[in-house]
């Protein structure tokens, strides 16, 4: 088999990757003091136990949350870098792209003692199940174990998004569980209590509420410095922020409108920032409904024009979340950028009185990610000064995600475009046939779709790809609003949050790099 080193330009350029040469080269582990402390983040929705097992990752950044604590990747996102070696030291890729066989790392264990091997690899890729789970089986002919710290995977055709969906927060496919535990408790057994790879080991959970983990002292990367963190689920922003101005919480998630303002008036917090490769976007699931009014183009342009985006970044994110005209984040790979939709409220209405509700019409229900509901309701009161009448559908999280993925949720979302890896992985998430969110899809977009994802030429593949997103955005399939900017509060204790140092990711990662003060 042909083979070329991790840092291979072709694979770095087809995932937007930002590899070291001689990327094969395995971490030192950095010595540290005895862990010390404890640390309380406060996450702005309810912790569910499916989030704790990798094989369970749905097409959403919030299980990362926990997956970077209790558990490892043979490859992920770290400082610096999009797609980075943990628990694979290097990896090669036969020449005619059927092959990538990874080395992973020796002399790791578990935090039971188990032994880490590529068997465990093999195992926990063959139980995946969430995001893009079909497309990986449709595309992986075949993983073998060569040796007990060998791995390869066959292909069934070359597939140039290989790495883009399996090395990225695209899928949880590369995060790796111990294959003997988990046959020994059970699926069940190994939600109620994780065993992981990760710097922080399982001590207890309270669904929906709380979860509390301690540092592994034997993680291979770096003891962290803090010994306890416990995660709190609040998803109510103004409680968030009450527990950090009171020192409950040591980091309240996901700052906005007036909570931000008074994070900054007070002279003990301060706001960490994250850009996550994430957009907040409307979408109109019924726009493939030939009866509904969102069939028609120039009512979803009209919904585009009538929504102030700068003011509400102004008001949500205190303008620091740029507005945007794609839901393809700029730092993804074959990104084509597109200026914002213009708000012209009186085009707007124009538009809608071409398409034949002069008087505007009812679009039902306006449903924003919970627990974005300042945000849905600015966005009603704005469509409904162009005549466009909604009511805000209040959700809590996992039911929000679930009926978006079974195409329940009807007029208008107002959702986040989190789908990571590169271009094609977004845009076959959100705006192709059968895509994790996509309530529909046109057979242009779709056989492009299919003609950029075997095409091994990277530029032929870049001009597929551009193409598709000015289709996407001609069409208006979405009115995108902003880059989300990430705000959490920071409480007085905590010297280092270690937020926004990891691309594509808007929590603290590593954990490890998390300090407080002395």
């Amino acid at each position: 088999m042909g083979t070329q080193r991790s840092s291979r330009l072709g694979v770095l350029l087809s995932v937007g990757l930002a590899l070291l040469l001689g990327g094969s080269v395995p971490f030192a582990k950095e010595r540290a003091a005895e862990p010390k402390g404890q640390l309380v983040i406060a996450v702005d929705f309810p912790i569910t136990p499916a989030w704790f097992d990798p094989a369970e990752t749905p097409a959403i950044t919030s299980p990362f949350v926990f997956l970077y604590a209790l558990h490892d990747a043979l490859l992920k996102p770290l400082p610096r870098r999009v797609m980075a070696p943990a628990l694979a030291e290097s990896w090669t890729e036969s020449k005619d792209g059927l092959e990538y066989e990874f080395k992973v790392r020796g002399g790791v264990s578990f935090v039971n003692g188990d032994p880490f091997t590529a068997e465990d690899v093999k195992f926990s890729f063959e139980r995946y199940k969430g995001a893009n789970a079909a497309l990986l089986r449709e595309k992986v002919k075949t993983v073998e174990v060569v040796g007990p710290l060998r791995v390869r995977f066959r292909l069934k055709e070359p597939w140039p998004d290989f790495l883009a969906y399996y090395g990225t927060p695209a899928t949880g496919a590369a995060w790796v569980v111990p294959k003997r535990y988990v046959e020994e408790v059970g699926e069940e057994g190994f939600q109620k209590h994780p065993i992981g790879l990760g710097p922080y080991k399982f001590v207890r959970f309270q669904p929906g509420v709380e979860l509390v983990v301690e540092a592994n002292e034997r993680y291979w990367r770096k003891v962290p410095q803090v010994k306890r963190l416990i995660f709190k689920g609040v998803p109510d922003h103004s409680t968030r922020l009450a527990m950090v101005k009171t020192g409950e919480a040591d980091i309240s998630y996901g700052m906005s409108g007036p909570q931000t303002s008074e994070v900054l008036r007070d002279p003990r917090l301060r706001l960490a920032k994250a850009l996550p490769a994430v957009v907040g976007f409307l979408g109109f699931p019924e726009q493939f409904d030939p009866q509904s009014p969102w069939h028609d183009q120039r009512v979803r342009m009209a919904a585009a024009h009538a929504v102030d985006m700068q003011a509400i970044s102004d008001a949500e994110r205190l303008g620091m979340a740029p507005p945007t005209g794609s839901i393809v984040s700029r730092e993804l790979a074959f990104a084509l950028p597109f200026k914002p939709y213009p708000y012209k409220p009186e085009q707007a209405k124009r538009l809608l009185a071409e398409a034949g509700y002069p008087n505007g019409f009812d679009a039902g229900d306006l449903t924003p990610v919970p627990p974005q509901f300042s945000l849905g309701e600015a966005v009603i009161n704005y469509l409904a000064a162009a005549g466009i009448k909604t009511r805000l559908r209040v959700m809590e999280r996992a039911p929000f995600f679930t009926a978006w993925r079974e195409k329940k949720l009807k007029g208008v979302i107002v959702g986040p475009a989190a789908m990571m890896g590169n271009a094609a992985t977004r845009i076959e998430a959100f705006a192709v046939s059968g895509g994790y969110y996509a309530a529909g899809g046109y057979p242009d977009i779709d056989a492009l779709f299919r003609e950029q994802a075997s095409e091994g030429d990277r530029l032929k593949r870049e001009i597929l790809l551009h193409e598709i997103q000015r289709r996407i955005h001609d069409r208006v399939m979405f009115a995108p609003i902003y880059d989300v900017a990430v705000l959490h509060a920071v409480g007085p204790r905590v010297e280092e949050p270690a937020v926004g140092i990891t691309p594509l990711l808007f929590f603290p990662a590593p954990y490890e790099a998390m300090r407080l003060k002395e």
